[in-house]
């Protein structure tokens, strides 16, 4: 059964990009452009670390849909992931799912993964690399 699974593999690496890309968009519009409005992003200030997030989460979740520049974005996404957990979750205590940081973690090693593993076919990389 797994055998017949696995030729669907390069197929799913692309979902996982695409759903992980429309999952982090979705951070940067609410504190940029306040859709989905939310409280805790009602007052992000653009220049602020939360706003700079917004930015990189805004343009980096576009990329990531789009599956272009995968392997960079997907790293400097890890890396604001890690950051974020380390800034914003763990001061409030160690285990991430009193200190809400589950998300956090598991964008920043799911990008980690992309990061290595590449787009997928269904991508603009891939489109590059055929032409």
């Amino acid at each position: 059964m797994f055998e017949s699974l696995a030729v669907w593999r390069p197929q799913a690496l692309s979902l996982l990009r695409i759903i992980t890309g429309l999952l982090i968009i979705q951070h940067g519009m609410g504190k940029l452009l306040g859709f989905p409005a939310l409280p805790a992003y009602a007052n992000v200030q653009p220049f602020s670390l939360i706003g700079a997030a917004g930015f990189i989460e805004l343009i980096g979740g576009a990329l990531l849909i789009l599956g272009l520049f995968t392997r960079p974005v997907a790293f400097i996404l890890a890396g604001e992931m890690a950051f974020a957990y380390f800034i914003g979750h763990f001061p409030k205590g160690f285990h991430p799912l009193i200190n809400g940081g589950t998300l956090a973690i598991l964008y920043c090693f799911t990008c980690l993964y992309l990061s290595t593993a590449g787009a997928g076919p269904w991508s603009v990389d891939a489109a590059n690399k055929r032409a």
